[in-house]
């Protein structure tokens, strides 16, 4: 990809069409980590209303342990969304390039811890299977904040329920008749919200199904290696801005320390 169409999609400055586009790619990427941890431990990690679902019948049921276990999943989600918005936050305090990028670059990392764990997860499911389930809950909520701040809210890549209600909304809006021409009152369908959340579903399921038999047939550590690189490209160009700005700064530090120790000396 090109440096400037990569800068585009996950820098700082955004536009409609750079958030869609950033939405799909990681509606691929949600969808394909969602059916690896499926394959790794039997539950999908971005689906929080069944696993605070699942909560409250454990809990109803006595079963103190297992509902014990689903909030720290639930909290693991809470926690990764909030870490993006520290992040965010923080980088857009600083009018950094990377204010965005740097949650993807964490998300890349997490991924390939993923990949380790997955890979001897059938040997040590008791010790593994508790981490893995915390750990992609964590990715998730991390990821799902970063479009929503990205986007301020209009798009998300995990949550399929809300996207699929909106749709709904959508379709009643085109089968609605407006008989009369009332001012103020006619129901138009916005066509373009609707074309965006089909494609984001169908993002996340393309991504669900590449997943699925990219973990089966090549494995957690390649699978998981092929995602955090397209995260890793996606971060790449806004950290490296960054980092170039730092480097500058520092030097710029120190050649003038060194010039306040030597007068007569140029400096770096």
């Amino acid at each position: 990809m090109p440096v400037h169409y990569l800068s585009r999609l996950s820098g700082a400055a955004r536009d409609a069409q750079a958030n869609l586009q950033l939405g799909c790619l990681l509606a691929l990427v949600a969808g394909a980590v969602n059916a690896g941890g499926f394959l790794a431990i039997g539950g999908y990690t971005s689906h929080m209303t069944g696993i605070v679902s699942g909560m409250a019948d454990d809990l109803a049921l006595g079963k103190v342990t297992v509902a014990l276990a689903a909030f720290g999943a639930w909290l693991a989600f809470v926690c990764g969304a909030a870490v993006t918005a520290i992040m965010v936050n923080w980088g857009r305090r600083r009018r950094l390039h990377s204010q965005f990028a740097a949650s993807l670059l964490l998300e890349a990392a997490l991924l390939l811890l993923f990949g380790l764990t997955g890979n001897y997860l059938a040997a040590m499911p008791n010790v593994l299977g508790p981490v893995t389930i915390l750990l992609l809950c964590f990715v998730m909520g991390l990821q799902n904040a970063i479009i929503t701040k990205i986007s301020g809210a209009a798009i998300r890549t995990t949550h399929v329920t809300g996207l699929s209600t909106d749709i709904g909304i959508e379709l009643g809006k085109m089968a609605y008749y407006n008989r009369r021409e009332l001012p103020g009152q006619m129901v138009r369908v916005n066509r373009s919200k609707l074309k965006t959340h089909a494609l984001l579903i169908m993002c996340f399921f393309s991504g669900g199904v590449s997943g699925a038999l990219a973990f089966k047939h090549i494995g957690f550590p390649a699978a998981t290696i092929i995602l955090a690189c397209v995260l890793g490209a996606l971060a790449g160009v806004p950290v490296l801005k960054d980092a170039r700005l730092l480097w500058r700064f520092y030097r710029r530090q120190l050649s003038d320390q060194q010039a306040k120790k030597n007068p007569g000396k140029p400096g770096f």
